[in-house]
């Protein structure tokens, strides 16, 4: 944090900065009682001295200027243009190829990032390749069908083309679950496509045929989660039915960030992490008072990585999986009336739902703007073994929203809407 005269900085940490963004962004703490201006623009301050504002910046030089009555402090942007070059995709002769290790992303562009995947393979499965992008190889599935795999994710190998062979198929109806399996003689690529009434496996042989598929229809309850497993070239589909029996369901509550992971930090200097626990500690009350088996991916200010969280949620068996954060804005845009309050985010179909009935109690119970469901693609919550949600409980970064998580009857609030909207969604 930066002392400006009679104003602290806390973003911007630099007073020059080079960018390639439209916008700065700058946020901290002023009095109240004084005029604070950007630019000559007269900018809103809270009552406990939060403020937030955005600045469009033109290409080369910019100069922010932050002005009270008793000084001015100046901020130098530099905006440089970024050069992009599209990348041609190159066309070769189909060439075999292993995948490396295990939950590795198969997607429909080749680009690291957003709503792409369409399954995660398994460790040595057998893939044909014949063009590339980047970092990125084309993945020949079938006719009219292709995908993309990270280059680091494969090993290129000249062993001869010979195709798999099928061995058998069988499926089994249970009360709650629904498993279908299809075995081969080697690993095999598959995709995953979530329909409006059933879900929709699909397994490619592309050295058999071009049009070589095998799809399994399986169809799913209105709350489900389901399973992808692969076992000496058999492979197990599992859908199986969410309980509506609150003390049959577990439930895992994750705050986010902890330790060396600060998260986001707030206008005032307040770190996500911290913020994060005290609601993620509260929500766990509420739930074991209705004696729901609840259990967090961390009690205290500690490290947990992206991984241990997912691991830890499937260890347990968890029903449903929420993620407790606040939310920041970039270098964009920003309204303080309109950018604040609370999303709920979730990555698969089978938890949409959940993000709905999550939104609703949150906004309802902790008072805050409905800034509406997105989709995301988190690490923790994409998952499809259980319901998963990442909840943005409010904005860090803005100065009403300040007001609200610095308040200790406001994080009471926003853990009981996250508790009622785990238990209407389980019940209901």
């Amino acid at each position: 944090m930066s002392q400006a005269y009679a104003f602290e900085v806390v973003y911007p940490s630099e007073k020059k900065i080079v960018t390639s963004n439209d916008y700065a962004f700058i946020y901290g703490k002023a009095n109240s009682a004084e005029s604070l201006s950007i630019n000559d623009k007269s900018i809103y301050t809270a009552s406990n001295g939060a403020f937030a504002h955005t600045v469009k910046l033109h290409e080369g030089e910019n100069r922010v200027a932050l002005r009270t009555l008793y000084g001015l402090t100046i901020y130098k942007y530099y905006k440089t243009i970024p050069v992009t070059q599209e990348i041609p995709i190159e066309e070769f002769s189909p060439v075999k190829a292993y995948v490396n290790h295990d939950n590795v992303p198969l997607r429909t562009t080749p680009v690291d990032a957003g709503l792409n995947r369409i399954s995660h393979l398994f460790g040595g499965t057998h893939i044909v390749i014949n063009g590339s992008k980047g970092s990125f190889y084309r993945v020949y599935l079938a006719k009219d069908k292709t995908a993309w795999i990270a280059k680091k994710d494969v090993t290129l190998t000249d062993e001869g083309f010979y195709p798999a062979e099928f061995i058998n198929m069988d499926s089994e109806r249970f009360k709650n679950a629904m498993i279908q399996t299809i075995s081969f003689s080697k690993k095999l690529p598959y995709t995953i496509e979530d329909g409006e009434k059933e879900i929709i496996f699909r397994v490619y042989n592309p050295e058999l045929s071009e049009e070589s598929v095998y799809n399994l229809n399986i169809p799913k309850p209105e709350k489900y989660a389901y399973t992808v497993t692969l076992e000496e070239g058999k492979y197990t589909f599992k859908v199986r039915k969410l309980t509506e029996n609150i003390k049959e369901a577990t439930v895992v509550i994750d705050a986010g960030h902890g330790g060396s992971e600060k998260g986001a930090i707030g206008c005032l200097g307040d770190e996500e992490k911290d913020i994060n626990l005290k609601i993620a500690l509260q929500t766990a009350e509420f739930l074991r008072k209705h004696n729901i088996n609840t259990v967090l991916t961390r009690e205290c200010d500690a490290n947990v990585s992206l991984d241990d969280r997912v691991n830890f949620s499937k260890e347990n068996g968890a029903d449903v999986f929420v993620s407790i954060h606040l939310n920041s804005i970039g270098d964009v845009p920003m309204d303080i009336h309109k950018t604040r309050g609370t999303s709920v985010y979730y990555y698969n179909e089978n938890s949409k739902k959940f993000a709905e009935v999550m939104q609703k109690e949150i906004t309802r119970i902790a008072g805050t703007r409905d800034s509406g469901i997105k989709t995301g693609s988190f690490a923790v919550i994409r998952p499809t073994e259980y319901a998963a949600v990442l909840v943005e409980t409010a904005y860090m970064t803005n100065p009403q929203d300040s007001m609200l998580y610095r308040n200790d009857k406001w994080i009471k609030k926003a853990a009981k809407g996250i508790a009622e909207g785990i238990v209407d969604y389980i019940k209901k």
